[in-house]
């Protein structure tokens, strides 16, 4: 109990986080759109901002070896609140374009910082409950903040003023704490090849991952205008997306335990392409029948990276899990740069259908190379525990690390 009470400050700062962060993406697009952006333009605010993003999971590692945490933090957050800050100054979508990665950098090197603060102080006996609780916090942030869309004023400074606050309020938790910094981390080799060689179709599923998420939650606001639903709607269809995700985590994480990963990725995919079919079936069905449909894509297509992290780990021993983590990480970094801007691109030229027609391509790829990999690869003699694995930074893996070898008797 102690030892989470320890961890208050930390797991608050990732709340303001999430609720600064998660709220600028929607928002960027609603006011993208009062603007007068093209599609294409505010699709290409999604893409700076995983780029930023990528850049920040590279680069946290090293500033927080030479500066310390606290001090990383701090730098980080200022560099998210300029981003949002500035917006309103400047109006035009280039320049927003490097606000957002400014907000990708301030996300991937918060949580760089909090997850090397939480590998310092857990223990084998502790890492259970720690990473649990973190991963609801994480996920309560995220849910709370598609709802603060609702409330925020596009195209307004008062809007992304309030935004900034959160993320600077997410300092003083972190930065205020008597708890002793921690030892400094080894930052992790990045070698994206490690993550082929141990499985391609791992690969490809978080490449799938990262086309789903990273389209969904930055042109699925896009997507929520075309077919009619209100900013407070969108907000609740964002929210959907999310809460199906939550609820796909325990059964899904069963039958991957229970059976051959590749056919629950191939399965997932299935699933997946019957709910984009779904959704799009759905768009003229009114308010209700628009949210549940992005539950179920979220219920369907939220767990694939988890998974397809879960089969690679499989081949891995125990002194690859950091390294392979960053390199899957690596490649769904890779995958959410593309896919807003390329979301955007089809949406322009087909409409808001060829969200989902495209989604559903990726996955149908998904599925064939999934049976081709069936055919012609390994199955693994043992097999790690399935985590809901997170998706926040390069060195994620020194925390789930252990979680996964009490499985493989490593």
């Amino acid at each position: 109990m102690r030892l989470m009470i320890s961890f208050a400050a930390l797991f608050l700062s990732v709340v303001l986080l999430q609720l600064s962060s998660g709220g600028v993406g929607p928002l960027d697009v609603l006011s993208g759109s009062a603007l007068g952006f093209s599609n294409q333009e505010i699709g290409m605010l999604g893409s700076a901002h995983f780029f930023g993003f990528f850049i920040g999971c590279w680069f946290a590692p090293r500033l927080l070896g030479t500066v310390g945490h606290s001090r990383a933090f701090a730098a980080f957050t200022a560099a998210g609140s300029i981003g949002l800050l500035a917006h309103m100054m400047i109006i035009n979508p280039y320049a927003w374009a490097l606000m957002r990665v400014a907000s990708g950098l301030c996300v991937a090197g918060c949580y760089t910082v909090v997850e090397a603060w939480l590998q310092s102080k857990v223990t084998n006996e502790t890492r259970g409950r720690a990473m649990g609780t973190y991963r609801m916090v994480d996920m309560t942030g995220s849910l709370c903040a598609q709802g603060i869309v609702g409330i925020l004023a596009p195209a307004d400074y008062i809007s992304y003023n309030i935004l900034a606050i959160l993320c600077c309020a997410a300092l003083l938790p972190i930065t205020l704490t008597t708890a002793e910094q921690p030892e400094t981390p080894k930052s992790p080799r990045l070698r994206p090849g490690l993550a082929y060689t141990r499985s391609p179709l791992a690969v490809a599923g978080v490449i799938a991952a990262a086309l789903s998420s990273a389209s969904f939650r930055m042109v699925g606001p896009i997507y929520g205008q075309e077919v009619g639903l209100s900013k407070g709607q969108i907000a609740w269809f964002l929210a959907a997306f999310v809460i199906g995700g939550a609820l796909a985590q325990f059964p899904v994480g069963w039958i991957a335990d229970k059976f051959d990963r590749r056919k629950v990725l191939i399965w997932l995919s299935v699933a997946a392409i019957g709910s984009c079919a779904v959704t799009m079936y759905t768009a003229s069905f009114g308010v209700t029948g628009i949210l549940l449909s992005s539950a179920l894509f979220g219920l369907t297509t939220f767990p694939i990276y988890s998974v397809a992290a879960a089969h690679a780990h499989d081949f891995a021993s125990s002194h690859e899990r950091v390294e392979l983590s960053a390199a899957l990480m690596f490649w769904f970094a890779m995958g959410a740069i593309a896919a807003p801007y390329g979301a955007s691109i089809l949406i322009d030229l087909y409409g808001p259908q060829a969200l989902f027609i495209m989604l559903a391509a990726g996955h149908g790829l998904l599925i064939i190379f999934g049976v081709i990999r069936m055919r012609s690869g390994r199955t693994p003699r043992k097999r790690t525990a399935y985590i809901n694995a997170l998706r926040t930074s390069f060195i994620i893996g020194r925390l789930t690390g252990r979680t996964r070898e009490k499985s493989s008797g490593e």
